[in-house]
């Protein structure tokens, strides 16, 4: 099983619709997927149709003060055909606290996704920070999507992200990579949208040959439990995420 952590610690990146759309994607292809949402948000979550607080869910697996007590196989929920999903709710914010002062903290997400057997790709949705639960994530994965938004506050975010992910590397003893940085809210009419790719691809950053641009379908999707891809295929956005669907279909083949 791969692991594919959906990351940066700004917000408003498109991160969960990114998880979302790739979850139906490969799903709709064939691969078995799991989502594990590690926001306390929980927005993966709820755009998966769960709208209540569920509970058990990855409070549990994760613990806090003292270990958890579920498996992560005892949380995970069906969402459609070949796609599940480790839901979040708003008390995983006092596992950040909880965890803190444990010894091997930042491996608790990893030794949880060991135990699972037969899924093809984990996708796991990160909360817009650098917290032990992004830590966690970056430490379970193989490798890191980074979408960002154009202005230079969020280029600037992205080259100290890949700078967090380097670090992971070296000191955490993961052999995680940045698969891409994932453009997203892109309109080629906007200058600054252009020039911030331009600066990016002159600075080598791993940036993707597919962007995801504005769509106020995606939310709508989100809202019914759905991503853009089901709600509406012919949405330009859900043909730019199919894109991407492909990229990640070739790393995920790539490294078999």
């Amino acid at each position: 099983m791969k692991v594919l952590s959906i990351a940066n610690h700004k917000g408003g990146t498109g991160k969960t619709a990114t998880a979302r759309a790739l979850g139906d994607y490969l799903a709709n292809a064939g691969y078995k997927v799991l989502l594990v949402d590690m926001d306390p948000q929980a927005s993966l979550t709820m755009s998966c149709g769960f709208r209540d607080q569920i509970s058990p869910s990855m409070v549990e697996v994760m613990g806090g003060s003292e270990p958890g007590d579920k498996g992560i196989s005892e949380v995970i929920k069906t969402v459609s055909k070949n796609l599940d999903l480790a839901p979040s709710n708003l008390d995983l914010a006092g596992v950040e606290l909880g965890i803190i002062n444990q010894m091997g903290r930042e491996y608790f997400l990893q030794r949880a996704l060991d135990e699972l057997d037969g899924y093809d790709l984990t996708i796991i949705d990160c909360p817009p920070s650098l917290s032990m639960m992004v830590i966690n994530s970056i430490v379970a994965s193989d490798a890191v999507l980074i979408p960002t938004q154009l202005m230079p506050v969020d280029v600037t975010g992205v080259r100290r992200f890949m700078e967090t992910v380097e670090a992971a590397r070296k000191r955490l003893n993961t052999s995680v990579e940045i698969l891409g940085i994932l453009p997203t809210f892109y309109d080629s009419r906007y200058n600054t949208h252009q020039a911030a790719l331009e600066a990016m691809r002159a600075a080598n950053y791993p940036v993707l040959d597919v962007a995801i641009g504005r769509s106020v379908r995606v939310g709508e999707a989100a809202a019914l439990g759905e991503s853009v891809i089901t709600y509406e295929p012919g949405n330009p956005q859900a043909e730019n995420y199919k894109e991407l669907g492909k990229v990640i279909e070739l790393w995920l083949k790539k490294t078999k």
